[in-house]
């Protein structure tokens, strides 16, 4: 019976171990936001290789002095309109938390910089997604409209489906 509770408690820690909270340093570099060279180095294709989670927190680093990050509603990011948006952050140091799933749009707040290309979408999964094998959350490109790029494969499916086989296997094993 011991071996069951303990079966039990390791299948819990694997199932729920994964849901800590991370912090991502946007663009997984300190000095990411800023206008892309090129379309490659878009923080868009960043954002697409990336899985984000509810409780993750976004981490800006940049010069506070010529840079801010808007969060902004998808209109205003499609458009790069600064008027209106639903947060402003002028730290330098900006830590945004992914409270729900879905998408999150952010612009710069610097005058012409979000129609240069310095602009990010992040899309969140949902909890059930995480543990359940179902499809991802779908990449920024599919919140952006027909000028985006497709989204590459990602080999977070592959992690996903990995895990679970390793879950499933050991939930037999222990019962």
């Amino acid at each position: 019976m011991a071996f069951c509770s303990r079966s039990s408690l390791a299948f819990l820690f694997l199932l729920f171990g994964f849901s800590v909270a991370r912090e991502i340093v946007v663009g997984s570099k300190t000095d990411a936001w800023k206008i892309p060279s090129s379309e490659s180095d878009s923080l868009n294709k960043w954002a697409e290789r990336t899985r984000f989670r509810v409780g993750d927190n976004l981490v800006w680093k940049y010069d506070s002095g010529k840079d801010s990050v808007l969060q902004v509603n998808k209109h205003d990011y499609v458009n790069c309109s600064t008027s209106n948006p639903i947060k402003e952050y002028s730290d330098g140091n900006t830590k945004v938390e992914l409270d729900r799933p879905g998408a999150f749009y952010f612009i710069s707040g610097a005058k012409g910089h979000c129609e240069q290309g310095q602009k990010l979408t992040v899309v969140v999964l949902s909890p059930k997604n995480r543990y359940m094998g179902i499809s991802p959350a779908p990449s920024p490109a599919e919140f952006e409209g027909p000028a985006a790029a497709p989204s590459p494969t990602s080999s977070a499916m592959s992690l996903q489906g990995g895990l679970m086989a390793v879950v499933g296997i050991f939930a037999m094993w222990a019962f």
